[in-house]
């Protein structure tokens, strides 16, 4: 299995653990040795715990010894830097948390943990989560494992530089502007958005502001298969604690068992954003292939929600939600804006509930460009060069704005190369609570 390691699946080596064909300390030992051997050129594990990693692997050890199972027991792997882990610093990229040392883990940490995962460090994120690159003052800059001018994405960049480099196989992230899917298409592996709040977020928040979680935020997976998201989600998701009291969480299985069963719809343009030829491609052709496998696929609908007005509805909700404790903030929304928005949101989640009673699963791109080269220029002067067009930086959250507002699961998934040899994906947006259909459908089609 260590020779392996670097492409083995978080499910392949739990299963060689439990088997007893190599050790949670041999594999703590190697992700370790791939660390310190790769990420001099890439810089995507940040905070490193290494000596707690081979303490706790020796005890995952004993445990499986003594025939305990548990279902991450022994597993190396790295948890975003905005996660809190108890003894770790949590900065979110800022200057002004620097010193600020976390008391307690993390809901989902915690969970890890309890699975018998090994925590060996935290992965590099921009400042206060905010940019589709992953550099920062304290930090400094992630660089993409193919090319290192080109970003990983962001903000959960360092996790999935790391998962494609093979430093780990897997990687607690989060999203709220693409922010597990884009860099999970920018660097050819797997990620899933869930639906919003099936995963507590409590313990994901800048210093000072622990306590409920945010609108349209989630927390959730980076790994390098579906398989590996279903077995991270169900580790993961369920009510914390106060509401454990009375809730519990029983998540529909996939629609369907077979590719062939699908009912699709592809969304392949958008009011509000460009899309490269080369990812609108490859999308139309992958969409074919899930056509040529039995689904059935439908490339328009007018069931489909207005894309332009809820993109626009997104970017009311973004700002104050995203400015949340900043150092330096823009005015803040207004009570009655902030309700109306919601009110406008709750309307777009029923036009995709309805949607979802035709389909199953949305394709769309999690971004209208591949892995762009690093941009230090100021926010408000970023461009995308898109065909030879200049298009505004921002305005291709519109893409994983899809999914966020309606509170949608979304899992990123690889679709191809381009010319260049850049990892091209996608997302397949599935309905409300029904997390393992889209979890699904990228197990079925990932491999066309």
């Amino acid at each position: 299995m260590i020779d392996s390691y670097a492409k083995s699946t978080a499910s392949q080596l739990v299963a060689a653990l439990a088997a007893r064909k190599t050790s949670a300390l041999e594999l703590a030992k190697e992700a370790i040795s791939q660390i310190e051997r790769l990420d001099p050129a890439i810089n995507a594990v940040v905070v490193r715990d290494f000596d707690r990693a081979l303490d706790a692997a020796k005890a995952a050890d004993a445990a499986l010894a003594r025939g305990e199972r548990r279902p991450l027991l022994g597993l190396p792997m790295t948890v975003k830097e905005a996660h809190n882990v108890a003894g770790l610093p949590t900065t979110w990229g800022l200057l002004a948390f620097k010193d600020w040392i976390a008391p307690t883990d993390s809901v989902g940490v915690a969970r890890l943990k309890a699975a018998g995962a090994i925590i060996l460090g935290k992965t590099n994120v921009p400042p206060f989560l905010s940019d589709w690159q992953s550099a920062n003052p304290i930090y400094g800059r992630t660089n993409h494992p193919l090319d290192p001018t080109r970003t990983p994405g962001g903000s959960s960049g360092g996790g999935a530089a790391a998962l494609a480099a093979g430093m780990v196989p897997l990687e607690f992230g989060s999203d709220i502007g693409g922010s597990i899917r884009v860099p999970a298409t920018f660097c050819g592996v797997f990620g899933h958005k869930p639906t919003h709040d099936l995963i507590p977020q409590r313990g994901h928040a800048p210093p000072g502001l622990e306590g409920a979680g945010v609108a349209l935020g989630v927390v959730g997976p980076v790994a390098r298969s579906a398989e590996d998201l279903e077995l991270a989600l169900s580790i993961l998701a369920g009510p914390d604690d106060d509401q454990a009291v009375g809730y519990r969480l029983e998540l529909p299985a996939p629609r369907h068992k077979a590719l062939a069963d699908f009912r699709v719809l592809v969304i392949g343009a958008h009011p509000s954003a460009a899309l490269d030829s080369e990812i609108a491609a490859a999308l139309d052709d992958f969409a074919g292939r899930v056509e040529r496998a039995g689904a059935r696929v439908a490339r328009e609908s007018d069931l489909t929600p207005d894309l332009g007005a809820a993109f626009d509805l997104y970017r009311t909700m973004l700002m104050p939600i995203v400015t949340r404790g900043a150092p330096t903030r823009p005015d803040a929304a207004s009570t009655e804006d902030w309700f109306n928005a919601l009110d406008a949101q709750w309307r777009f989640r029923k036009r995709w509930a309805i949607l979802f009673k035709s389909f199953d699963v949305v394709l769309a791109p999690a971004f209208g460009v591949v892995a762009f080269p690093h941009d230090d220029a100021p926010f408000e002067s970023r461009i995308h060069v898109i065909d030879g067009e200049t298009t505004p930086y921002f305005t291709q959250v519109a893409w994983p704005s899809l999914a966020t507002l309606p509170n949608l699961p979304a899992t990123a998934f690889p679709i191809g190369q381009t010319r260049s040899g850049l990892p091209i994906g996608i997302q397949a947006i599935g309905p409300y609570l029904e997390d393992f259909t889209p979890l699904a459908f990228a197990r079925l089609a990932g491999g066309l």
